[in-house]
């Protein structure tokens, strides 16, 4: 455990973005200074703490980086394996770097999750073009192809509808290559994309947020919204057994990895009959964006619990502070701040980051009623880098 916060402790933190950001945002009131380590000079992380530029294979910056803090945690999962081994054996790292390397590898986190009692749906690895085919044969379609390593926000993946499609998709991801890390899924018809939105202290303790239900489109989070909405057709306490059977299963899973820190487990919400199952998706052993409502939606934010649990100090209520809250992503272009606070109950979240095309910018979370916050949304609905329109 780190010692009284007052002493000024650094944290050292893999990654500049914005999750790093939110992250030194909510630990410097607690008395905690931050340092980052990114290839860009303008990581915007730098706003909140001391920026160290240098890659993630340059030994040399990671070096500077780690000399003085006292622990180490990541904001994203693309952290070059054999840096976070070194640098487990200067420093403690948290939330586990072992469930980061399964959570880098797509193939192994699947395997990984189904030994934690997760369910997921079909998926085989595929290496060549030949084992492909065969394996279309056997999934069938629609499918998706997505390369095993370095896949985000939609990225290294393409959906397979007909045979005709099984050659472009392996050019797609694997390019010119006869051989490439890959793996198959089944297409899953969804009900409900939702997050599993966990912190477990360094003593044990495991606090679960409010299941958010998510809105993605062209593969990057639009909207999070709490508490989940209602499915048709299928009662509230089939859907609270289906949630504690997946609770069960992510606590198993940050056990099982003795995980200190914030973890989210993507699923999708799929119906048999009256009843539905949670399948898993992804695991994010890190604070997420479907996580972002909590900043200003839960009593205790996932960026501050994350914080608590890393330098050992006791975990928040992570309970909601009003009966609803949403986050809406702010990609590509950034609305007029006072038209966004006009908004009853919302926060402007900006990235302080210069716009382009795809790129998060910031958020907004709206806090309220049930009522308040619908309203709230259907008013971002109109504003420029909010795309919250349902699916259809």
């Amino acid at each position: 455990m780190i010692e009284h916060a007052a002493n000024n402790h650094t944290i050292g933190v893999l990654g500049g973005g914005q999750l790093g950001r939110m992250m030194a945002l909510a630990g410097i009131p607690l008395g905690f200074r931050f340092r980052f380590l990114d290839p860009s000079p303008y990581a915007v992380a730098a706003h909140a703490g001391e920026l160290v530029v240098g890659d993630f294979a340059d030994r040399e910056a990671i070096g500077r980086f780690v000399r003085g803090v006292d622990l180490v945690t990541f904001e994203f999962e693309n952290v070059p394996s054999d840096v976070v081994d070194w640098m487990s054996q200067q420093r403690r790292v948290h939330p586990s770097p072992a469930l980061l390397q399964i959570a880098q590898d797509r193939l192994r986190e699947k395997r990984e999750m189904v030994s934690c009692g997760i369910e997921v749906g079909p998926y085989v690895g595929v290496a060549t073009l030949a084992e492909l085919r065969r394996a279309t044969a056997s999934i069938g379609f629609p499918c998706v192809l997505k390369t095993r390593r370095m896949g985000y926000d939609g990225k290294g993946q393409v959906v397979l509808r007909q045979e005709s499609d099984v050659a472009r998709a392996w050019t797609q991801t694997a390019g010119e290559r006869e051989s490439a890390d890959l793996i198959l899924e089944a297409f899953i018809e969804f009900e409900r994309e939702v997050s599993i939105l966990a912190a477990r202290s360094a003593q044990g303790k495991v606090v679960f947020y409010p299941t958010p239900t998510n809105l993605h489109r062209e593969g990057m989070l639009r909207l999070s919204r709490v508490p989940i909405e209602t499915i048709p057709g299928v009662s509230a306490e089939a859907w609270r057994v289906a949630e504690q059977r997946a609770r069960e299963a992510v606590w198993a899973l940050m056990e099982r990895h003795a995980v200190v820190g914030v973890v989210c487990v993507e699923m999708f919400v799929v119906r048999r009959g009256e009843t539905v199952v949670l399948l898993g998706n992804e695991i994010a052993p890190r604070v997420h964006n479907s996580g972002h409502w909590t900043m200003n939606g839960a009593v205790t934010s996932q960026f501050e619990n994350h914080v608590r649990a890393i330098a050992g100090l006791p975990l928040g209520d992570a309970s909601l502070r009003a009966p609803a809250a949403a986050m809406v992503n702010l990609i590509g272009e950034m609305p007029d701040a006072a038209e966004v606070l006009s908004i009853p109950g919302a926060s402007l979240h900006s990235y302080a980051k210069h716009a382009r095309a795809g790129r998060k910018l910031g958020h907004i979370n709206i806090v309220g009623t049930a009522a308040e916050v619908e309203a709230g949304v259907a008013r971002c609905a109109r504003l420029p880098g909010a795309d919250v329109r349902p699916h259809g």
